[in-house]
């Protein structure tokens, strides 16, 4: 990729997003206008937005490179972000924005009138949060490592400076307008490009990618290792190499590399030919394990593929509903039917999005395996412009992709800031007003932007993917039950959210670490909402069940808020 057109691309969207920020300051004066943009938003709009803000480094760059790396079933990841939003619109979404809460505390406090349950839930949110925001940092530091060779946690820390302006400036009201122009850079930075790669392709001969466990290099490629590399090969293969190889140091010398294991050493490059099967590295105990690429449910998941599938589709379907920046934008528009429409939308959006991605995931297989080798994976979408089109025209459309990609960063983490900010504001500073919420988005960037720079290897989806199980643990029963069940009561409440969504923080903090390494011990833990998810929701019933007489009172009047339709203005007579 060119440098210079890569940072013209990525400045370009950097500038347009401190601007409309900036310009937000004008606009947001009052507490409703940073934290709900005081509920004006027309469905249309917020759809927009919430797409924009939804597509998050995860969806931009992390499904492609997973579709890359393991196949078919990987597309779960798409089909599970999207289908979330139909579980939001069928149980959710009206009844949240009547609720006339600012936040998810906000709603627990409303509906249980509770204080420790408010505290319970903003401490989760805070956790979803952050969590979140880990996998954008990092893509940010990927895609900017790629484009100027800084190093990543650089990358990271230059988007949070960024978002800290952004959020801080103008609150709700300026951000909603920079995530809806986002979402249309994001489609477009996916669109233009994919219809002249697939005339590269088409031009190529259409080959088709190679279908078992070893992808093959479709071209001579050339490969450089950032770190220390362990390669198993399984059939031999010339080389040219440079560097140190076995703890040889070569100079652009041939070599061959027999079957087994070969140590690359760090800024060694070696040129592979065409047609050379790709030698498999050593994996990350945490990593998926390689698998026959176009067939779903072969991947030895530490062996437990089924369980993982439904642990993927649970979080996915069911977190959807509970994550903090995406339910309060459904507190910004002006009613219940509004949010409804709201969300239909959404889902067109999102999927017109996700028809793209394993298109680049198959084209990265083909032409970017080496990939594979670095670990690189979430970089398919940013190199292959490069490697197909070439070029000029290929230069500009790599700066294309690569102002998306810190579209699809920046406008998730200013989102996720936002919802994590307002909960410190209001719960950690209350009653301090607007300008203590510019302190909290402080506190809100600054703790994942240290834990980014410690935690680098986790790929960006699969880390997303764990913070859906923290939502769809914790959330998901807190607002099914607290909408659609009078039985709910503040034990009950607390209950499902500490032990749903404690154990699925503690499951996902202990994955991240590196705690469980293999077996069923590290696979209950990777995929926790097979079992945290029926935690959350037996937990908050059995409670409430066991605390009956602690119902709050007044729960008739609040469930009809709930479900009424809002009244509708009526038409003035002439």
């Amino acid at each position: 990729m060119n440098r210079t057109y890569g940072i013209a691309g990525v400045t370009a969207v950097v500038l347009a997003t401190v601007l409309v920020g900036a310009l937000g300051l004008r606009i947001s004066r009052t507490t409703s206008d940073f934290y709900v943009a005081s509920r004006t938003v027309a469905p249309r709009l917020n759809a927009f937005a919430v797409s924009g803000e939804y597509l998050s480094a995860a969806s931009f760059l992390g499904v492609a490179g997973l579709v890359l790396a393991q196949g078919v079933d990987m597309l779960w990841f798409p089909i599970g972000y999207t289908a979330g939003f139909l579980v939001l619109l069928a149980f959710v979404a009206a009844p949240l924005r009547r609720s006339g809460a600012y936040t998810l505390p906000d709603f627990a406090e409303a509906r249980l009138r509770s204080r420790a349950v408010r505290r319970v839930a903003g401490v989760l949110v805070v956790g979803i949060g952050w969590l979140y925001l880990l996998p954008q940092l990092r893509g940010a530091g990927l895609t900017l490592r790629l484009l100027t060779g800084v190093p990543g946690w650089l990358g990271g820390l230059v988007v949070a400076a960024v978002v800290t302006v952004a959020v801080a400036a103008g609150g709700m009201r300026s951000i909603t307008f920079v995530q809806a122009f986002q979402y249309w850079l994001k489609l477009t930075a996916l669109l233009v490009p994919v219809a002249f790669l697939l005339f590269a392709w088409r031009a190529d001969g259409l080959p088709s990618p190679a279908w078992d466990e070893r992808p093959v290099f479709h071209r001579d490629t050339e490969v450089r290792a950032d770190r220390p590399l362990t390669l198993t090969v399984h059939e031999p293969v010339r080389v040219t190499a440079s560097g140190t190889v076995d703890g040889r140091p070569l100079h652009g010398d041939p070599l061959r590399l027999g079957e087994g294991r070969h140590r690359i050493g760090a800024g060694t490059t070696l040129r592979f030919p065409s047609g050379a099967r790709v030698p498999l590295t050593d994996r990350p105990p945490h990593r998926t394990a390689p698998s026959s690429w176009g067939r779903p449910l072969s991947s030895d998941r530490e062996q437990h593929s089924l369980y993982a599938t439904y642990g993927l589709i649970l979080a996915t379907f069911l977190g959807t509903m509970g994550l903090p920046h995406v339910v309060v934008r459904f507190y910004t528009n002006p009613d219940g039917r509004a949010a409804r429409r709201t969300t239909v939308i959404v889902l067109r959006l999102l999927g017109a999005f996700y028809l793209l991605m394993p298109l680049y995931g198959m084209l990265g297989r083909l032409y970017a395996p080496d990939l594979l080798l670095t670990g690189d994976t979430d970089a398919a979408v940013l190199v292959l412009p490069q490697r197909l089109v070439g070029g000029v025209v290929g230069d500009l459309l790599g700066a294309l992709v690569a102002g998306g990609a810190c579209a699809a960063f920046l406008s998730t983490a200013c989102g996720l800031t936002l919802s994590v900010a307002g909960v410190l504001a209001q719960d950690v500073l209350p009653r301090l007003g607007v300008r203590h919420f510019r302190l909290a988005t402080l506190t809100a960037i600054a703790v994942p932007t240290a834990a980014a720079a410690v935690v680098s290897d986790l790929p960006v989806a699969d880390a997303v993917g764990l913070a859906f199980a923290v939502s769809a643990s914790s959330f998901c029963p807190l607002l099914v039950l607290g909408i659609w069940w009078r039985g709910l009561t503040p034990p009950g409440a607390i209950a499902g959210l500490l032990l749903g969504g404690g154990s699925a923080l503690t499951a996902v903090t202990v994955t991240i670490a590196g705690g469980a390494r293999t077996g069923w011990l590290h696979t209950l833990l990777a995929w926790p909402a097979v079992w945290s998810v029926p935690v959350g929701f037996a937990a908050m019933v059995l409670t409430s069940l066991a605390t009956h007489d602690r119902v709050p009172a007044g729960t008739a009047a609040t469930m009809a808020r709930l479900h009424l339709p809002e009244p509708t203005p009526s038409t003035p007579t002439p």
